[in-house]
């Protein structure tokens, strides 16, 4: 939940007041934080990773590349986009500001992050698992990834997500260029970059290289995620087989909040609730907004993630004013949420041995 007494300010990245860079650690940190966010409960771990909610609730993929077209001026250049949701009766805003990224012809145009990043961040995201790539300071509260592009490209097309590598090249330049602020009842609690201090090398090599390191530091909420032990363990390999965007918008939610999935208990959620807090529902016509949510269920139901879903429409006289979906879990995705209770306790039973400070959540 974003109600937590930890979230505060990172750097702040805007475009007209950059503060200094920072510097990925010069030696390698024993941590054990990091230790338990890389060990996980399976016989199978190229399967899968950690989903941080605290992180990934905020909306900020949402944009369909028609979306980000109109909201482009004549020029090429675009204006910060802004959505509000409500949520556990506090209501935030995520503002987020375009990167801008030269052009062939040395002018600037400005691009969203959308679907690929989505994808990419995933693909850090378990690239980080793997203690050989990923740095993290428990002190300091910073966690760096290290990857190359043809690790990225290699990783999403094992996943079935291939994207070349100029694709590939331009979301990570959307990532560590685009700018989020994050508010709380009209208050600003974050502001910062996707990726944030990315250290590449020179710009002819980076664009020519798919064997070069690169390191870049992950977001505040990841790194107090990891201090906190605050994540879960999820079927990564299936959240990437998803072929929409909101299946696995979903799918994160399953996983985080129906954590007691067992044959007789049920999960349910409010077609109101998915519209404002994904921002993956922008169709004009109502109707084709749940049609969206049909489709996502439906693959759902596919990929054995959930046996069983109930639709009750709200109605206002003849008008359909909202729609609560129940569902009941599918037995592989409760065997695999019980692997993730588990992963859960085991971590905290040892950090509690190793007298590791827990934040507690307010």
């Amino acid at each position: 939940m974003l109600n937590s007494p930890i979230i505060y300010s990172q750097s702040n990245t805007s475009n007209t007041h950059r503060p200094p860079m920072k510097k990925p650690p010069k030696d390698p940190i024993k941590s054990l934080q990091l230790d338990l966010f890389s060990h996980f409960v399976t016989n199978d771990l190229s399967q899968v990773s950690n989903t941080v909610e605290l992180w990934e609730r905020i909306p900020k993929y949402f944009f369909t590349t028609k979306q980000a077209e109109k909201l482009r001026t004549i020029d090429g250049l675009a204006k910060p986009y802004k959505w509000t949701y409500k949520e556990n009766g506090n209501e935030y805003s995520v503002s987020i500001q375009p990167a801008l990224i030269e052009q062939k012809n040395r002018g600037y145009k400005a691009y969203f992050p959308g679907v690929t990043e989505e994808l990419i961040e995933e693909a850090l995201k378990k690239i980080f698992s793997d203690q050989q790539y990923a740095i993290h300071d428990p002190e300091k509260i910073e966690s760096w990834v290290k990857f190359t592009l043809g690790m990225l490209q290699k990783e999403l097309k094992i996943r079935g997500r291939t994207r070349d590598l100029d694709q590939i090249k331009h979301a990570i330049e959307v990532m560590s260029k685009c700018n989020i602020t994050l508010s709380k009842n009209n208050k600003e609690i974050w502001n910062g970059n996707i990726l944030q201090d990315l250290v590449t090398v020179g710009r002819n090599e980076y664009l020519a290289s798919t064997d070069t390191h690169h390191i870049a530091r992950l977001p505040l909420f990841i790194s107090h995620s990891i201090n906190n032990l605050d994540y879960r363990q999820f079927n990564y390999d299936r959240l990437m087989s998803c072929n929409e965007q909101l299946t696995r918008w979903i799918y994160k939610r399953l996983i985080n909040r129906f954590t007691q999935a067992s044959p007789i208990t049920e999960y349910s959620c409010m077609y109101s609730d998915i519209k404002q807090t994904s921002g993956l529902l922008q169709q004009t016509r109502e109707i084709d907004n749940r049609r969206k949510i049909l489709s996502a269920f439906n693959e759902l139901q596919q990929k054995v993630i959930i046996q069983y879903l109930q639709i009750d429409e709200r109605k206002t006289g003849r008008t359909i004013s909202d729609v609560k979906y129940t569902i009941k879990a599918a037995p592989q995705f409760i065997s695999e949420q019980i692997a993730s209770n588990k992963r859960a306790t085991d971590t905290k039973t040892i950090a509690q041995k190793s007298n590791i400070r827990i934040i507690k959540k307010a």
